[in-house]
């Protein structure tokens, strides 16, 4: 069966890919099937995951997986949350901007985590699954290791 990943996003595919590796799919991202990435203008992670999946099985005509996860912030009321891929242009620059905002918040008050919606449509496009999580942490005072891509090097998981 082919499953549609709508995603553009490389790091988050190549997660995906090894959380289903056991399962029978032909995983196709969305450059693979010549799909553009809809714009996220939910106004929360549920809203941009069932978006994303809806456009994408109706413009396909596939299965299609989507999701929308970001960073919260306590210290930055929830900020960048939902706007977290939109936070600066690039994953080094969206730290140096978080590290900066935080500049001066002491270790015990950087509270975090990453929530994490998904979404599951059929190629009619109504969404018939949804599901959430969600990984309490805190933000690094500096970066650390090489591994994972967005603000992993910033966030260590509580």
């Amino acid at each position: 069966m082919k499953l549609l990943v709508a995603t553009s996003n490389a790091g988050k595919l190549v997660e995906i890919r090894e959380i289903l590796a056991g399962i029978a799919l032909e995983l196709l991202s969305l450059r693979e099937v010549r799909l553009p990435a809809p714009d996220e203008t939910g106004a929360t992670f549920h809203d941009n995951a069932a978006q994303k999946s809806t456009i994408c099985a109706r413009q396909s005509g596939l299965w299609t997986l989507a999701d929308d996860s970001g960073l919260c912030v306590d210290a930055l009321c929830g900020a960048p949350g939902v706007h977290s891929a939109r936070y600066a242009p690039t994953d080094q620059e969206r730290r140096a901007r978080l590290l900066q905002a935080l500049r001066g918040i002491p270790e015990e008050k950087r509270t975090a985590y990453f929530f994490c919606a998904v979404a599951l449509s059929p190629p009619e496009g109504e969404r018939i699954l949804r599901a959430e999580g969600q990984v309490d942490g805190s933000i690094a005072l500096e970066e650390r290791g090489t591994n994972g891509f967005g603000y992993d090097p910033l966030f260590l998981p509580a």
